[in-house]
C-alpha cells in the first residue's frame, strides 16, 4: 500500500547541512544531513510510524493534500526558511525490509522427511521461508 505524504523540510545552514523534518500528518519530527539523507530519514520515520500503527491495531494516518499544509504553522518555522515536498512510502515493502523479528512456528513433518533433511544438512526453517516467499510471490 503506497502512500504519499507532504513533508516540511527546513535547512538550518550549519556545517553538517542539517535539514529539520516535519511530517504533520503523522506528528513526526526528525532531521537529516543534506537533501538526500533528509528524504531517506523522512521516509524511514513515516515507515516506522506506519508499521507501529498497524502493529498496535490503529489505522495509519491518511496523507493530507499538499495544498492543505500551511508552512507558517510548521514546528521549525523560526529555524529558517521551510519548503514543502512529497515523500512516498510503500508500507508493505517497508515492513518486509525492516521487520526482522522472528516468530516461532511449530511444523509437523513426517519422520522420514525430517531424517532426509538432517542427512542433507538442510536448514528446514530456511527452506520453509524460501518456499513461503516463492508461494506468496514476495521477496525481502
Amino acid at each position: 500500500m503506497r502512500k504519499v505524504y507532504p513533508v516540511i523540510f527546513t535547512p538550518v545552514h550549519d556545517e553538517k547541512d542539517t535539514i529539520l523534518i516535519e511530517v504533520p500528518d503523522m506528528k513526526i519530527l526528525t532531521e537529516g544531513y543534506g537533501a538526500a539523507d533528509a528524504v531517506c530519514m523522512a521516509r524511514d520515520a513515516i515507515g516506522l510510524k506506519g508499521i507501529c500503527c498497524e502493529d498496535e491495531g490503529r489505522e495509519i494516518p491518511p496523507p493530507s493534500e499538499i495544498g492543505a499544509v500551511d508552512l507558517s504553522e510548521g514546528t521549525f518555522t523560526k529555524e529558517g526558511e521551510s519548503y514543502l515536498s512529497l515523500v512516498d512510502i510503500d508500507f508493505a515493502e517497508y515492513r518486509r525490509r525492516m521487520d526482522h523479528k522472528t516468530v516461532r512456528r511449530n511444523v509437523t513433518l513426517p519422520n522420514w522427511l525430517n531424517q532426509e533433511a538432517e542427512k542433507a544438512h538442510l536448514n528446514v526453517s530456511g527452506v520453509l521461508q524460501e518456499a513461503l516467499m516463492a508461494k506468496l510471490n514476495v521477496s525481502r
